[in-house]
């Protein structure tokens, strides 16, 4: 069920790979993996799930704020590229932040053309060493809770909650550098599933774990057929936000209003309004505004000069979103909505060059012999599905929070009506992480 009362945000991507055929490996180098003599391939008697390999505690990560920056914004570079890949009339939200950390949870095992495809992808500029480091910080970042805005905040605590897993074939040789950088970077210690023997029953473990890791937002990531008996791992990333606005609207203000779509039709929808002190810019291209959360993170909204919010964004570089930001008492319409999105991520990732790692491991094909010694894994398909909630609506602390705002005297006014299609971002602040991206056509 919904909770109407907070904003809610979900995203969930996962990367199947799978062996070429059985292979002739049978011995495993993985000293907790149970030696096989049937081509990697014999569960072991494990229960499903149950993480048996390369058991160690994540690391404290040791990295620069200037590394974190640049991974940041090669992440939004990043976000924009593929957003201009599947960004059409409809609404849509990707996450930046979770695509390029599945895929450089992917990286570390990949060798040849196929790691270069994915780095220039992901615009990688940092040593591998120091990339998994930055995803660990990211990581821990997003997971810190900042303290109570005061004794009488009574909100539901703002939270960022991201989590990795890591889903291989019980008995299958996987090696163990790979697995321990999985395991001290990003938390994913392996988790052994029988592909072989219950394909079914894999898939739907896994997809249980992601319901748990996004409260029930996203269900069956992972549809029937996509498993087979010749997956051999799995790997998902799930991000969950929670968060009121900072100063939030008032319930009373909002009122049906017209929101005009791309096609000049118009859509009765609820309109929320609110005069908040907060930035705002205006350049040739668009108006934006930034909506802060009561927490570490805040919503930008821009609405296009011309044109539609997709090719605004096929515009922007990484340099356009340092928005030099005024404040302003802006007089806000923004609508209300909800909406699921999935995309077609493996066309995507393609369409951008990243194509050895879905080929078959013959010639130019795939190369993940980081992952396993025999060259026989790529990529069969990749999954990405995005939830969003957003309304006026608060808890008593929330109009606390709004009562902190507006100790100095009041700066120009602006205004800004979000009454037809609008792109926006949701950013962290002490890390820049872009975390979603997306459109809103038809809010209705």
């Amino acid at each position: 069920m919904r909770t109407t009362r907070l904003t809610g945000l979900i995203v969930v991507l996962a990367l199947i790979l799978a062996a070429c055929g059985g292979g002739d490996t049978a011995i495993t180098t993985t000293p907790q993996t149970p030696t096989t003599t049937n081509g990697g391939t014999d569960p072991g008697g494990f229960t499903p799930g149950e993480v048996i390999s390369v058991e160690v505690a994540r690391v404290t990560p040791t990295v620069d704020d200037e590394d974190i920056e640049e991974v940041a914004a090669a992440d939004a570079r990043f976000g924009l590229d593929v957003f201009e890949v599947v960004a059409g009339d409809d609404n849509v939200m990707l996450s930046p932040y979770s695509i390029a950390t599945a895929l450089s949870m992917l990286y570390p095992g990949a060798r040849g053309d196929t790691a270069a495809e994915i780095a220039d992808v992901l615009h990688l500029s940092v040593d591998d060493a120091t990339l998994h480091q930055v995803r660990n910080a990211i990581d821990a970042r997003l997971g810190d809770t900042p303290p109570p805005m005061g004794e009488d905040d009574t909100r539901a605590p703002f939270t960022i909650r991201p989590a990795n897993s890591a889903w291989g074939q019980g008995g299958y040789p996987f090696l163990d550098g790979y697995l321990l950088t999985l395991a001290e970077n990003y938390g994913a210690g392996l988790r052994i599933v029988d592909y072989v023997g219950d394909t079914e029953g894999s898939r739907q473990v896994i997809n249980e774990w992601v319901e748990d890791a996004t409260e029930d937002r996203i269900q069956d990531l992972i549809p029937e057929g996509a498993i087979t008996v010749d997956t051999r791992l799995s790997l998902v990333n799930a991000i969950w936000f929670k968060a009121n606005w900072f100063e939030p609207f008032d319930p009373e203000r909002t009122e049906p209003g017209t929101f005009t779509r791309l096609d000049d039709t118009g859509v009765e929808t609820p309109l929320m309004h609110a005069d908040l002190r907060t930035g705002y810019a205006e350049t040739d291209r668009f108006q934006a505004v930034r909506l802060p959360y009561a927490g570490d993170a805040a919503m930008v909204v821009l609405l296009p000069t011309t044109g539609s919010p997709a090719e605004l964004a096929a515009a922007l570089d990484v340099s356009d979103l340092d928005i030099a930001w005024q404040e302003h008492i802006v007089d806000l319409t923004l609508p209300s909505f909800e909406f699921e999105a999935e995309i077609s991520l493996k066309p995507a990732l393609q369409a951008l060059g990243m194509r050895a790692a879905f080929e078959r491991p013959v010639g130019d094909g795939a190369d993940f012999t980081g992952i396993t010694e025999v060259r026989e894994l790529f990529v069969t398909d990749a999954f990405h599905k995005t939830f969003i909630a957003l309304d006026e609506e608060g808890t008593e602390a929330a109009a606390a929070t709004a009562i902190i705002i507006g100790l100095e005297s009041a700066p120009q006014p602006a205004t800004f009506t979000a009454d037809r299609p609008f792109l926006f971002w949701i950013e962290h602040g002490s890390t820049g992480e872009m975390l979603f991206l997306g459109q809103v056509t038809d809010p209705s």
